[in-house]
């Protein structure tokens, strides 16, 4: 990864700068309940995970969720999370990365594949929305990838994605930033092991101060 051009990050939020996973994986289990599906450990979640996300479930029970099935889990999946999340937290830390990359003059970006109505709550309820040129979630029907989802957030940053690293916790992070010329770096603390993470071909991290501090060298 060449680092010596960066002067902006985007943030994924999910199980990056908000440690969500427990919540995931509660919120997971409850709506594999709702379908008779046995209940999935966060290892084996971790080797699994995958978008789009019905692919994970083809993984996970050997084939595709029909479109009624589908629904279910959709639904179960967001009562849920919803519930758990309420307790979960910033990932220890990042709210000083967030402020100490500010106070070096450089500029930062949260994107996300959460609903954008869903994901400015979060954001104003941390006080951490004024570190960020632009906050995206996302508009429209949840399923889709992060490529497209991150070129129009660049568009709209009118930033050069050369200048960009995109610090998320999935390979769908690293994919999307090589399809827009961007560079990444995963974190380990989320929704994939490291051995997958790894696959992907760019840094891999245990903490985002490892990960910032590769995007300022």
């Amino acid at each position: 990864m060449s680092t010596s051009r960066v002067r902006h990050i985007v943030w994924d939020w999910n199980s990056t700068l908000f440690h969500d996973i427990d919540a995931v994986i509660s919120a997971t289990n409850d709506s594999f309940a709702a379908c008779g599906i046995p209940p999935i450990t966060l290892e084996r979640y971790r080797e699994l995970y995958c978008v789009p996300v019905p692919k994970f479930y083809e993984k996970v029970t050997g084939r595709v969720p029909g479109p009624d099935e589908w629904a279910v889990l959709d639904a179960m999946f967001q009562e849920s999370y919803a519930r758990h999340a309420a307790a979960c937290a910033l990932t220890p830390g990042a709210d000083g990365l967030l402020g100490a990359w500010q106070r070096a003059g450089r500029t930062q970006s949260l994107l996300s594949l959460t609903d954008h109505d869903v994901l400015l709550p979060f954001v104003r309820r941390f006080a951490i929305d004024d570190f960020f040129l632009r906050v995206d979630g996302r508009v429209g029907p949840p399923g889709g990838g992060k490529a497209e989802h991150l070129a129009r957030h660049l568009a709209a940053l009118d930033a050069d994605p050369s200048t960009i690293v995109l610090i998320g916790d999935a390979a769908d992070d690293a994919h999307a930033a090589r399809e827009v010329g961007a560079s990444a770096v995963l974190y380990t603390g989320g929704s994939h092991s490291r051995a997958s993470l790894e696959q992907a071909g760019v840094p891999v991290v245990d903490t985002l101060a490892e990960a910032v501090a590769l995007a300022e060298r």
